[in-house]
């Protein structure tokens, strides 16, 4: 199968935009944007991140244990294009782009951003050029109401086409289940 097919297909595929920060074990900041990110389970609160294991984030955060997923607006392009590595600003200094706190364990959580997961590391899973960490979820953080999310597709950010506020049509149930 060729590469290029595959990620041709796989930016099609629209992502939630975040930024993935850790704090390392000498308590240096880092981040990376990210959209390989999803919910594991409630029962433990538990998320997946997929990061390059070249990423700062990527080297840090197994030896740390701590990391947190921060889930962008559209008003935070800018900090998606920092953490990006696409402006001037590398290593710590991404940090000065957004107001950045501490909750749980350490790891940046950004101000007003639409959800925060602050984890303990649970695993970390390495498989070819990235390591998929599992997160104990200890603190969520949960941002304003109706803030349009950013989204990443074909190669941009961009954000829904509906307003968060505008509901849904609602769809009568199949009368048989999928998959059957």
């Amino acid at each position: 199968m060729s590469k290029d097919a595959f990620r041709s297909g796989m930016r099609r595929v629209s992502g939630a935009v975040t930024v993935v920060t850790t704090r390392g074990v000498n308590g240096e900041l880092r981040g990376v944007t990210a959209t390989a990110v999803c919910s594991l389970t409630v029962d433990p609160p538990a998320v997946i991140a997929c990061i390059n294991r070249g990423t700062w984030v990527g080297q840090l955060a197994p030896e740390s244990g701590v990391f947190c997923v921060n889930v962008l607006s559209l008003d935070q392009t800018h900090v998606a294009e920092a953490f990006a590595g696409r402006t001037v600003h590398s290593g710590e200094e991404r940090f000065k782009i957004g107001e950045w706190s501490d909750e749980e364990t350490g790891a940046p959580v950004l101000n007003h951003a639409i959800a925060s997961f602050d984890c303990e590391l649970d695993q970390a899973v390495e498989f070819a050029t990235h390591v998929i960490l599992i997160g104990h979820v200890k603190k969520t953080v949960v941002g304003p109401e109706n803030t349009e999310p950013l989204l990443y597709v074909d190669g941009s950010f961009t954000t829904t086409a509906a307003s968060p506020a505008t509901p849904l049509p609602t769809v009568e149930p199949a009368s048989r289940p999928l998959n059957t």
